[in-house]
């Protein structure tokens, strides 16, 4: 934990990291605060607002039966098993399972469609997953197109046939089992990320992972813990933000966390949320925000003492209304699915530069250096490089040594993103070095949408970037050429719309869609998307 004090030099100069050979999260997000007192860990709302409370003690339980559950079922150390699944409790329980066994969890996003879940499965060669009834629907249509994928675990209680119960094969299963003896190095974790050419990569980490992210979530949140602590997200705990920004860090300290997981985000119920269970330490999102001022919403009863947020820069409108709205400020940090939270701000520490990304987390040593790793002079604009080794950073990206490789140069890890440091320390995003769209803090990758559309009959190419929006800081836009005999509508542009969100996710879908003669490329017959941007 970090060293409370108002000096960030100090802070920063004193840190060291202490790293046990042998680690493993279940033991220290979970079992070492089961000790039969009924420590609080989970508040559940469900969607007709109704309160279930869990202790460190069911969950380890639970856990624990569906560990034995996973070992029965012939999953072995090393196997690969998927979570289809926003907020619950079931998610941490399967998650924690996975890690007690040795086996290697790949969170997946509930909004994605047949293709985004095909491919994932399909790549991590996940022999499990664990899903409700509406991924159940999802899954059955593509399942035997999933050779490696054994079993499905259903959590409500209709019977679906070719999947197990969830809950019953728990209440049948034993309590007792004995984690697996992990090094901090041993693989816990699967977390798919999207570039701008080919699949999504699935960035693996080790179990030494959550220790990677403490130093900054204690800094931004005020040298968290302190008693009486409560902490809420509504960011999808299918995301790195969600599950190592969040859940997992607050576990590690005995922090009770909220889940509630809305179909989707409403400023008042947000509000209401925070002050029926009296929130203390929120990671809400930029786009969050911005809802929330818009809609000019206000709750005497919400009482915060500590705002994370990143993903896009805030601004100092934005920055002024949090100050105003919840009289504490927005801390906003930086990093990526790879190698996470390693820049952020605390007021009390140093001025916030509205804007700027903030300082070095203790414990990171984050430079501007240019394509083969060599630092440039403050003030130049260059790749944000992360200095190796630390524990957040990934192994390696899932059966991809070529993209590993790529994603290192010298001492550094290449995060892609440009900016700069000014004299004072303080970092600022400038663009990205590739052409990944930011939308309500997701980081979408266009080739995927592009592939997709490219699977409807009427389009013959398709380009997608990023244009400007007040609220999501960027929206996706498709370019589309149609194929002969095809024309132009907005009915057609509203079917690929949809064809997109069943076979992606929502949030991928483009929101504009316009039609052209043709898409400007390069000789080799690359799209130009800077091109495409420029013209809006």
């Amino acid at each position: 934990m970090l060293v409370e004090t108002t000096d960030y030099e100090t802070l920063a100069r004193n840190f060291r990291w202490d790293v046990p050979e042998r680690f493993n999260i279940a033991t220290v997000a979970c079992d070492r605060h089961a000790d039969g007192s009924g420590r609080l860990a989970l508040i559940y709302v469900d969607e007709d607002r109704g309160t279930h409370r869990f202790s460190f003690d069911e969950m380890q339980a639970f856990s624990r039966s569906f560990a034995n559950v996973l070992k029965v079922d012939g999953l072995q150390r090393g196997d690969r098993i998927a979570v289809f699944l926003s907020q619950s409790v079931e998610l941490p329980v399967a998650h924690l399972a996975a890690f007690r066994s040795g086996l290697v969890s790949v969170p997946l996003f509930t909004l994605f469609g047949e293709d985004a879940l095909e491919f994932r499965l399909a790549n991590s060669g996940a022999k499990a997953i664990v899903t409700d009834a509406s991924g159940w629907d999802k899954l059955s249509k593509i399942r035997e197109r999933l050779p490696h994928l054994q079993d499905i675990y259903v959590t409500d209680s209709a019977p679906h046939a070719g999947a197990k119960s969830f809950w019953s094969a728990i209440e049948a299963a034993s309590e007792d089992f004995t984690t697996v003896d992990t090094s901090c190095d041993d693989p816990a974790i699967i977390i798919y990320t999207s570039g701008t050419t080919g699949n999504p990569k699935g960035a693996l980490h080790a179990h030494r992972v959550l220790l990677g992210h403490l130093p900054n979530v204690e800094m931004v949140h005020g040298f968290f813990p302190k008693p009486g602590d409560v902490y809420w997200t509504p960011a999808d705990w299918a995301w790195i933000g969600g599950l190592f920004d969040a859940l997992f860090p607050a576990w590690y300290h005995g922090v009770p966390i909220v889940g509630y997981r809305a179909r989707k985000f409403e400023p008042a119920a947000a509000m209401q949320l925070m002050a029926d269970h009296k929130i203390r330490n929120v990671f809400l999102p930029p786009t969050a925000l911005k809802l929330m001022r818009q809609a000019n919403v206000k709750h005497d009863g919400v009482k915060l003492r500590s705002m994370l947020t990143g993903g896009e820069s805030l601004g100092s409108e934005l920055l002024d209304w949090v100050r105003n709205t919840f009289g504490i400020d927005a801390h906003e940090i930086y990093g990526q699915t790879e190698c996470n939270l390693v820049v952020g701000n605390n007021a009390d520490l140093f001025p916030i530069k509205p804007g700027s990304m903030g300082k070095p987390t203790p414990g990171f040593d984050v430079r501007i250096v240019n394509e083969q790793g060599e630092e440039l002079p403050r003030g130049e604009h260059g790749i944000v490089g992360i200095r190796q080794p630390n524990p957040c950073t990934m192994l390696g990206y899932w059966q991809n040594p070529e993209g590993t490789a790529k994603k290192f140069a010298g001492e550094f890890l290449l995060t892609g993103d440009l900016g700069i440091q000014d004299d004072d320390g303080y970092f600022w995003y400038v663009s990205r070095e590739d052409d990944v769209i930011t939308s309500a803090g997701y980081r979408i990758g266009p080739s995927e949408i592009e592939h997709t559309l490219l699977k409807h009959p009427a389009v013959a190419l398709s380009a997608v970037v990023g244009i400007p929006d007040p609220i999501r800081t960027e929206a996706v836009k498709a370019w589309i050429v149609l194929r002969p005999g095809f024309v132009p509508s907005d009915a057609l542009a509203r079917e690929l719309q949809d064809f997109v969100k069943s076979q992606l996710a929502a949030h991928e879908y483009p929101r504009h869609v316009q039609f052209a003669e043709s898409l400007p490329m390069t000789a080799t017959g690359k799209v130009l998307r800077r091109e495409l941007r420029a013209l809006g």
